[in-house]
């Protein structure tokens, strides 16, 4: 029998378990590694520490990681974007079923999901809902009970904008996209998280877990490697709560997914039905999972889950490809992929070497903004898709490739 050839880069970590890199073609920060090996130290990383192509530095650790542990969590490592993640659908539409003036859709949308965020004196943040829809009234009485039952115990995460930001989008790399596939089959697809809620529910444990190490915090790499252990007073309850926010997050895209395709039937004339193929996927997570026979918790901090057969979305860059993928089930990757392209530089970088006029020509084949305020999201700061694609092809095969004609950002 011929032996398979190791498909990944193998980084040895003194003192700490190895990290097998699925990063081949593309490029990697020292910094980032250097975030790897703080986090392969910790004591309760199971066997090793998996990383996707689209790696690059984040807050408590690196985006693109997968960090199984046993007996612990790190609740920075899972970030404050709990359950970010993306949702697309096919629809029964061609490309010639669209109108001709996309300008008209984009804004179709832009009205139907709040976005972005503002905070003025005295009025109400347009990234949340004034009135909220039924939808949202239907999916909030679901979360109720949990959120009922964690708020007894944290109070403080009763007031944040829960409720009303519901179904919305928020900012930064969030979006909404009217895609075309290979056949020219029109697909909608969207990333967003758990909100405001989410990000509430993430700084108060990784708070938390800092308080309870207090003692510790000398003799970790990072503070925000700060832990909980399993069967300490804060365990069980981030599991809670993290397991909550990420139905949170799952209810929120599905919530705006329905409102993007009411969106579109407003504009669009034909009738059409809108879930086919539809994918629904985290990944900015934690959960249980069995590895190489072990019951572990894997984080998936910026990776996507890609068991043998399962579907997933990797989304390029504002103007570049995006992918519907099936899992392969690589164990040795903890059966994961990327969720991305990936950033090659910071959003201050991007905004200082890039102009609007490269934001226009970047983005000349799709129908978005092209001002400023989305320069940071310019195709050019991030990794290349295909090369990203490539690196990761024992992980996952690709079903359908996706090409933008609308983008609305938050």
């Amino acid at each position: 029998m011929r032996e398979r050839k190791m498909d990944y880069q193998l980084l040895e970590v003194e003192n700490g378990k190895p990290i097998k890199m699925w990063t081949s073609g593309v490029p990697v920060e020292d910094e980032a590694r250097r975030q790897l090996m703080a986090t392969a130290s910790m004591p309760f990383i199971y066997k090793h520490i998996a990383v996707m192509p689209d790696v690059h530095v984040g807050k408590g650790s690196t985006i693109g990681s997968v960090i199984p542990t046993r007996g612990a969590i790190i609740p920075a490592a899972v970030g404050v974007d709990i359950g970010c993640g993306m949702i697309a659908a096919r629809t029964t539409l061609t490309a010639a079923d669209l109108p001709d003036n996309l300008h008209r859709l984009r804004t179709a949308i832009e009205h139907a999901v709040p976005h972005g965020r503002t905070t003025p004196r005295g009025g109400r943040d347009v990234g949340a809902w004034e009135r909220p829809p039924m939808e949202v009234d239907a999916a909030w009485r679901a979360l109720l009970p949990g959120f009922d039952h964690i708020t007894q115990k944290y109070p403080k995460l009763k007031n944040t904008n829960n409720y009303k930001h519901l179904g919305t989008l928020g900012t930064g790399n969030h979006f909404i996209e009217v895609c075309l596939d290979e056949e020219d089959r029109v697909w909608f697809m969207l990333h967003s998280g758990s909100r405001g809620v989410g990000n509430a529910i993430g700084n108060l444990f990784i708070e938390l877990a800092q308080a309870d190490m207090r003692e510790h915090l000398a003799n970790l790499p990072d503070r925000d490697l700060a832990y909980f252990k399993e069967g300490s007073k804060h365990f069980d309850d981030y599991v809670e709560a993290v397991g909550w926010a990420q139905d949170y997050a799952q209810r929120n895209r599905a919530v705006m997914m329905r409102h993007v395709v009411e969106a579109a039937r407003s504009v669009i004339k034909k009738s059409f039905a809108a879930d086919v193929e539809a994918v629904n996927c985290h990944h900015n997570y934690v959960q249980r999972e069995t590895h190489f026979g072990a019951d572990i918790f894997v984080t998936r901090k910026g990776a996507v889950s890609a068991r043998k057969g399962e579907l997933g979305i990797i989304p390029g860059s504002m103007g570049a490809k995006s992918y519907i993928v099936r899992g392969l089930g690589n164990e040795e990757a903890f059966c994961s992929c990327s969720h991305g392209a990936g950033r090659v530089m910071s959003r201050n970088e991007a905004k200082r070497r890039f102009t609007v006029e490269d934001q226009v020509k970047a983005t000349a084949h799709v129908e978005c903004r092209k001002d400023r305020d989305v320069i940071d999201e310019i195709p050019m700061a991030y990794k290349d898709i295909d090369r990203v694609m490539e690196a990761q092809r024992e992980l996952v095969e690709v079903v359908h490739t996706l090409r933008q004609v609308v983008c609305v950002k938050g």
